[in-house]
């Protein structure tokens, strides 16, 4: 059985990342858009990102356009939106299908590990979020509705073990 570490992906600029170089630490992954009416979402994730960054948190946001085009922009443009908009400074990767045959393995990967609500695998929409503990084991997944900071508890519950 494959674990979060076995995958590789790409970051904004093309270049693989290997997740194996977050064991040990609690990750948050977030398929994101631009255009959403969840995009105010990237504040509280920035917000919790700076919040437990030092202590072993990371958040990647995914954009992908597969919900009524709300993502459009190229890799650059989204990477912009988020940093001149929202103070991002968690990674943003390449914009990925999650849904789909053209679906990103990783998300394949997730969506495996946790149904969404009404045990449906697919991904509903924007801002679905994957939170996966310090050994690789993906633990909750939470829907577009679920605010950042509502989760903050949580994180900060994995980060104390």
């Amino acid at each position: 059985m494959p674990s979060v570490y076995d995958f590789e992906v790409k970051d904004k600029k093309g270049e693989v990342v290997k997740l194996d170089q977050y064991k040990g630490k609690v990750i948050l992954v977030v398929n994101v858009a631009s255009k959403c009416g969840f995009t105010p979402q990237y504040a509280g994730l920035e917000k919790i990102y700076k919040k437990y960054e030092d202590q072993g948190l990371v958040i990647l946001g995914f954009p992908c356009n597969q919900f009524l085009g709300q993502e459009p922009g190229t890799n650059e443009e989204i990477s912009q939106f988020c940093q001149l908009n929202y103070g991002v400074t968690f990674p943003i990767m390449q914009k990925i299908d999650v849904n789909g045959s053209n679906a990103d393995p990783f998300y394949e990967y997730l969506k495996s590990q946790k149904k969404g609500p009404m045990g449906l695998k697919r991904i509903k929409w924007n801002f679905e979020k994957f939170l996966i503990d310090q050994n690789g084991k993906v633990v909750e997944r939470f829907s577009s509705l679920t605010k950042p900071e509502s989760i903050d508890p949580k994180i900060g519950k994995l980060l104390s073990k």
